[in-house]
């Protein structure tokens, strides 16, 4: 019993949502973060896990949760959104305005060890007081008193079972019930009974009634999904309720208690009847005990059982996402530890974010008419400046398990290289502006085969002399590459490799127009450089780990690096929004979405394989790829297939306004 080491499994969860006034927000925005964090519709919001909706005016009952910055009390909100955003938050109970509040974090997956067993473990002052008195109504009513076997009960009992001539009733304690669960087997035989009732006398001589109790809270089984078995009481409100445990009434309370005498047989979504007439009978003990009154009695028995549809425990929902967050804590973290060590692990994902962006990847991709088998895609999401990823999908499936394309599809990235080209031009201020001249000439070049490069304007044109700024507005490679090759491939291969992304980049020319093979992560790390405004970010998945015990174990801040192109990247990020105004992205304004100011990239890959945009507003970077698992042509361009994605995606998104670039333009 003192070595007891419970095998607990780690919890992951997105970030809480801020709520602040000013802030972006719109109701949709809203619903689908409160539904994701298990909040239910209540018209009054009077408890925890609640919230009212009456048009744009939302009261939601804060639950308490411990955050990376400590202990957030339970708290009635009332928000009003106006115009796409906040426009007054304040305390419901006093009505004084906040200037800043926190929804709980939703628990977006659950990492489990070799025992596959859902458990939570909870101190005794954390359950509500009616489950702990209630428990020992009906299951040992003498438990404060006995040693750990209650005669009278084993009387009866014993007598039953000589007259059935077998094992027909228990009359077993809690302490019993516990070791029964801790350290024998399930049968009924004679001689189990007897070593059950020894090591619950040797408990109970060693061990106080408080640690015995607590000890049976967390581990009784109460049931099953799937492949984890659901273990304490805690667990068990998750699993039945989708709630937490202090959330429960009193009619949930004597559910589970009545779960305890048979968990499968009393199971409320496959005998609901069996189980509302046992928790009825619950209720009733619990009444005839004192711990209840009459009234109480009447309204819980008539209440419906009130268990979700499907068991609630999360199942990994965002598996490409948590395939990340695995990735980035390898370093500090072996797999076991991750997996069985009651860690609470918080992320940097948008439950509102992810959700948005795989309802606009299916929209836009429905409306391609692209059957599933022929194209497949890759979003990445992440905030701005900070590099936190807010969404990550990795296949047009985007629940499925499997190859991650969003991670390890490594595809030509076409012109997306293009404005990295400009960048190491423009940090040369005394030889180019994006006013300086290029020569849009044909390219004909020698490779180490003996074969010719000879690129193309995707127009077929040649276009003689042009300012920079019109070239990468149009995408045109020849000028591109003429930029390149008097600048040097080097320099502009030193320049992407200086963002670590552990991938050979090619050193030939064609390098200049995206011969390079990057994932849609790798793309999303290059172009937050420009949306942090020419600091190299790196992107995080994780905020910080804590331990069982409450212990913050790591933390992963913002890391920025030094801006040492920092005008450059001001003269290219403004570019690119001109890309977006008048150039080949242009369709984002024609969709209403020109108030962003948005910046961004089109890209496609040679034969129409591969179908890219990356762009950003003033909080938001998002990257698309379009494309095949076979190399096959799909027929799209960065704007006839990646772009339609982004735009429908930002069109959702919470998405603020890109400013002007500042210094540096002049």
């Amino acid at each position: 019993f003192d070595d007891l080491s419970w095998q607990i499994p780690s919890r992951v969860f997105a970030r809480p949502l801020a709520l602040e006034p000013g802030r972006p927000m719109t109701a949709d925005t809203l619903l689908l973060e409160l539904e994701a964090a298990r909040y239910r519709a209540d018209p009054a919001a009077l408890s925890p896990g609640t919230y009212a909706r009456n048009g744009d005016r939302f009261v939601i009952g804060r639950r308490a949760f411990v955050g990376l910055d400590g202990r957030h009390v339970a708290q009635r909100l009332s928000l009003e959104l106006q115009g796409g955003r906040i426009a007054r938050l304040a305390d419901s109970a006093n009505g004084q305005a906040l200037q800043h509040a926190e929804i709980d974090p939703a628990r977006i997956a659950t990492l489990y060890g070799l025992q596959q067993e859902e458990r939570r473990l909870v101190q005794l002052e954390q359950l509500p007081a009616l489950l702990v008195t209630g428990l020992q109504a009906v299951e040992d009513r003498d438990f404060k008193h006995h040693h750990g076997i209650d005669v009278s009960a084993i009387l009866r009992a014993g007598w039953a079972n000589l007259v059935a001539g077998r094992v027909v009733q228990g009359g077993s304690t809690l302490t019993q019930q516990l070791v029964k669960n801790l350290f024998l087997d399930r049968g009924q035989s004679f001689v189990r009974k007897a070593n059950e009732a020894l090591i619950a006398l040797l408990i109970e001589l060693r061990y106080d009634k408080r640690s015995i109790l607590e000890a049976y809270v967390n581990e009784i089984f109460l049931g099953q999904q799937g492949g984890q078995a659901v273990h304490g009481f805690a667990a068990a409100s998750e699993f039945y309720f989708g709630r937490e445990v202090d959330e429960l009434s009193s009619a949930d309370i004597a559910l589970l208690v009545g779960l305890v005498q048979g968990p499968s047989y009393y199971d409320p979504r496959r005998s609901p009847q069996r189980a509302l007439a046992r928790r009825n009978l619950v209720l009733h003990q619990f009444f005839e005990t004192g711990l209840i009154d009459a009234k109480t009695l009447a309204r819980a028995s008539a209440q419906a059982l009130g268990v979700s549809a499907r068991g609630a425990l999360p199942r990994n929902r965002f598996p490409a996402f948590l395939e990340l967050v695995r990735q980035q804590l390898q370093r500090d973290f072996a797999g076991h530890e991750l997996d069985a060590a009651g860690l609470t692990i918080h992320t940097t994902l948008s439950p509102s974010a992810q959700l948005q962006a795989e309802t606009a990847m299916q929209g836009a991709l429905g409306s391609l008419g692209k059957r599933d088998a022929e194209v497949e895609s890759a979003v990445v999401v992440t905030a701005v400046p900070s590099g936190e990823v807010q969404a990550l999908i990795g296949s047009r499936h985007a629940d499925a398990q499997g190859f991650n394309r969003a991670l390890d599809a490594r595809r030509p990235i076409g012109s997306l290289v293009k404005p990295f080209v400009y960048l190491v031009a423009l940090a040369q201020p005394q030889r180019y502006s994006l006013a300086s001249r290029i020569d849009d000439a044909p390219v004909d070049l020698p490779q180490r085969d003996g074969s010719r490069w000879v690129p193309k304007n995707d127009d077929g044109d040649v276009h003689g002399e042009v300012l920079l700024i019109d070239a990468l507005k149009n995408s045109w490679n020849l000028a591109t590459v003429q930029l390149g090759l008097r600048l040097g491939v080097d320099k502009v291969r030193g320049l992407l490799e200086s963002f670590n992304l552990g991938r050979d980049i090619n050193p030939n020319p064609s390098l200049l127009l995206g011969a390079v093979d990057l994932s849609p992560f790798d793309v999303a790390q290059l172009y937050q450089y420009f949306a942090a405004d020419g600091h190299a970010v790196p992107l995080r998945a994780v905020r910080g780990v804590v331990d069982a015990n409450g212990r913050t174990l790591s933390r992963y801040g913002v890391q920025a690096g030094t801006g040492d192109y920092v005008a450059a990247s001001r003269l290219v990020t403004w570019a690119m929004q001109q890309v977006v105004e008048s150039g080949t992205a242009r369709s984002i304004g024609a969709a209403g979405l020109g108030g962003l100011h948005a910046a961004g990239k089109t890209g496609t890959s040679d034969t129409q394989r591969d179908s890219w945009f990356a762009g950003f507003s003033g909080n938001q970077l998002g990257v698309v790829w379009v494309g095949r698992d076979d190399n096959k042509p799909t027929g799209l361009y960065g704007s006839t297939g990646a772009l339609k994605v982004w735009i429908d995606l930002f069109r959702r998104l919470p998405a603020e306004p890109l400013a002007p670039p500042g210094d540096g333009l002049s």
